[in-house]
């Protein structure tokens, strides 16, 4: 059954032990969710493609590596042009050292999974990503951001951010010529329970930056033993 009051979201989950796969689909539906399973397989997009969701799922072991992440994942975020598609992963606690910076997942859960916790994640990834259809462009020199569409472009060219890279523009082009410290911004993009520290930020800003400045274009600038903002003089 149904729980009261909650909102009926698609989860499609990603797994190779269909089994364990079950038992988590079994648990999400008693929470409100409607899930759809799909293996590890050539055809795996091609048939989520024909179906409807709002987050992915990722049960990262051995056979899902970072290489096949990002092309497969990439695939079915490429179908979702409408709107950023959250992705999940569901991974081992000794795979948390050794985890790929690049690999773009937006959140995960340590295996075993707590059903409580990993909803709660769902959940807070679903609020990140709804409810901005009704929010106005945002615009700082050449550089815009459409969060109907969480789009981001420069000159009318389309940049293609992770949803972090995503999360942290959105941060400083809305407080433009404000300084963030790295805790502040750990706190507000990832949370206050994030499992990390302050090179996670740097990492994000660097890559951020490399996508969205060039040789005419700087936007974020750093200051020194603080933190970051985005420029006043764009």
């Amino acid at each position: 059954m149904i729980g009261r009051g909650l909102v009926l979201h698609r989860i499609l989950i990603i797994a190779n032990d269909v089994t364990k796969a079950r038992e988590l689909d079994s648990g999400l539906t008693q929470m409100g969710f409607d899930c759809l399973i799909a293996g590890n397989t050539k055809n795996m997009v091609e048939t989520a493609k024909k179906q409807t969701f709002d987050v992915v799922l990722v049960d990262i072991d051995g056979l899902l590596t970072s290489s096949w992440a990002k092309s497969t994942l990439g695939q079915l975020r490429e179908k979702k042009s409408d709107k950023h598609l959250p992705i999940i992963a569901l991974m081992p606690g000794e795979m948390l050292n050794g985890i790929d910076s690049n690999l773009e997942i937006d959140d995960f859960v340590v295996r075993p999974v707590d059903l409580p916790e990993l909803v709660v994640r769902v959940k807070r990834t679903l609020r990140r990503t709804s409810n901005i259809d009704k929010q106005e462009l945002i615009t700082c020199g050449d550089l815009m951001i459409d969060p109907a569409k969480c789009e981001v472009s420069i000159n009318g060219r389309l940049v293609v951010l992770t949803f972090k890279e995503y999360e942290l523009l959105k941060v400083l082009i809305s407080n433009r010529g404000k300084v963030f410290t790295r805790e502040t911004l750990l706190n507000q993009v990832w949370g206050y329970d994030y499992y990390g520290g302050d090179r996670t930020v740097d990492v994000h800003i660097r890559r951020l930056r490399s996508k969205i400045e060039d040789a005419t274009h700087t936007f974020i600038e750093t200051v020194r033993n603080i933190g970051y903002k985005l420029s006043e003089h764009v």
